[in-house]
């Protein structure tokens, strides 16, 4: 049976200033600047600042504030006007009594300074310059060119780019040949063939299935072919791989000192031929802060000098005004721009102040690191800077996740600063980025003859005073990406 119930229930939800400030957060430097510049171009109401227009702009705000003085006079006498009217005029003083209400809103909202400066403020110190754009031929457009100067038939040019455009970005093929086949109503004899081809373009190997595949076709290209290199890669890959070396040696029936040849051969090969083709501009990073010693202090800097001051355009807010000559429709459109407007402004405003706001503390309590380097990396988790300033983990893992900052040391994702602690035998409390340092040097510094299992490292770590479970060691080891000890030895 249908009934109605009246439920008390405590919800929090955002506003719309706030879910577009927490979008703007979470955006780095490239694509901050690429979201400004698009609600410029689809908003109309933002105007871009030059400092030129500065005194231009002062002495514009004193006649606003002067005209709206005299609108708010003649407000007041039609206001009287209007009392006056007979009662056959009702429903058209309803339509001016609503028209006269909105303009008061107007005035409210247009003349209020109590609100966060309309323009996004700057770091003066900074030098403004445009960034330049970087050119670069795309693997894509590389392998196509090639492809067209060979003057294929249609088929087979039809074939040979439907291939290249599944290519992924290291250089191998995405896609089976029998489902790009089935797809073209083509044999699967002319697609390998097409492929074949393809393989031999600059860079040799690329559309490769496996790496096998891929090494293979590099070595038979190389003149002077290496014949017992195309051996050991074709019929002993398993053994090459899991560096079985001594099968390799019995099965070829060859010396140490050949296969050392062949394995020093091997390495000049490129095992990701895709990777130098890459766009530079998705590799390059911007860095959104940098951070300078300043005698014995540091220095934090917002690299914002490329996002424009903004402000309301002043022809809407006389457009606004005008009472007489502008339509309610075009003020409601008008009335929602200049809410986005302004959300915008002051969440570009309050993002700079959150971000450095992170930054400091992060060098304040990293102190070490930005003195002495990453070897004097404190552990420190997000609640740490949450409680610090008073804000939500979620900011703060918003602010730091993407944004990178220049130091003495180096270019370094916020991220890295955040990172779980060990006690050592002392009571200190140590980064497990610095254990994960150790570690790499211990494996650096190790026999290639006889690499360290886990167990040996751990016990390494522990005469050092870091207590540190195998498992622990192969959990560092294997984020590093560094491989176990078997497929650490050489020849």
């Amino acid at each position: 049976m249908l009934g109605i119930q009246q439920r008390l229930q405590q919800r929090q939800i955002q506003s719309p200033q706030q879910v577009l400030l927490s979008s703007l957060l979470q955006l780095p430097l490239l694509k901050f600047e690429q979201q400004i510049k698009l609600e410029i171009e689809t908003n109309p109401l933002l105007e871009v600042v030059e400092d030129m227009d500065q005194t231009q702009e002062e002495m514009q705000d004193e006649e606003q504030e002067l005209d709206l003085d005299d609108k708010k006079e003649d407000d007041e006498e039609e206001k009287e006007e209007i009392d006056g009217e007979d009662s056959g005029d009702a429903v058209e003083d309803m339509d001016k009594g609503d028209e006269l209400l909105d303009e008061a809103d107007w005035e409210a909202i247009l003349g209020d300074d109590t609100t966060p400066d309309t323009r996004a403020p700057k770091d003066d110190s900074a030098e403004v310059f445009e960034r330049p754009e970087v050119s670069a031929v795309s693997l894509y457009d590389h392998l196509l060119e090639q492809l067209h100067m060979l003057n294929l038939n249609e088929k087979d040019n039809e074939i040979g780019e439907y291939i290249i455009w599944n290519i992924n970005e290291v250089g191998y093929l995405s896609c089976d040949i029998a489902v790009i086949a089935h797809n073209l109503d083509v044999d699967v004899e002319d697609v390998e063939r097409i492929l074949k081809m393809i393989q031999r373009f600059d860079p040799v190997g690329i559309g490769a299935r496996t790496l096998q595949e891929c090494l293979l076709v590099q070595l038979e290209e190389k003149q002077p072919q290496d014949e017992l290199a195309i051996e050991v890669i074709r019929d002993h890959f398993e053994d090459f791989t899991n560096k079985r070396y001594e099968k390799i040696v019995k099965k070829l029936d060859i010396t140490y000192d050949d296969l050392r040849d062949v394995l020093t051969e091997i390495l000049k090969l490129n095992p990701k031929p895709g990777e130098g083709y890459t766009s530079f501009a998705n590799n390059v990073i911007i860095p959104d802060l940098t951070v300078e010693k300043d005698g014995d202090d540091f220095r934090i800097i917002l690299n914002d000098w490329n996002i424009p001051n903004l402000r309301i355009n002043n022809s809407y807010k006389k457009l606004l005004m005008d009472k007489k000559n502008t339509s309610r429709s075009t003020k409601e459109f008008v009335r929602k721009r200049l809410e986005s407007a302004r959300w915008l402004i002051n969440s570009i405003h309050q993002r700079r102040l959150t971000i450095l706001r992170v930054m400091e503390t992060i060098v304040q309590k990293q102190r070490d690191f930005f003195e002495k380097g990453p070897e004097a990396i404190k552990p420190m988790i997000l609640k740490d800077v949450a409680e610090e300033i008073n804000m939500d983990i979620s900011t703060i893992s918003r602010v730091t996740n993407g944004k990178y900052v220049q130091t003495e040391w180096g270019v370094f994702e916020l991220k890295y600063f955040f990172s779980e602690g060990i006690r050592t035998d002392d009571g200190e409390n140590v980064s497990n980025r610095r254990i994960k340092q150790i570690i790499k040097d211990i494996i650096d510094n190790e026999d290639p003859h006889k690499p360290l299992n886990d167990q040996k490292i751990a016990d390494l770590l522990k005469k050092e005073g870091y207590n540190l479970a195998r498992r622990t060691v192969a959990k560092y080891r294997e984020q590093m990406g560094i491989p176990v000890s078997r497929l650490r030895r050489g020849i």
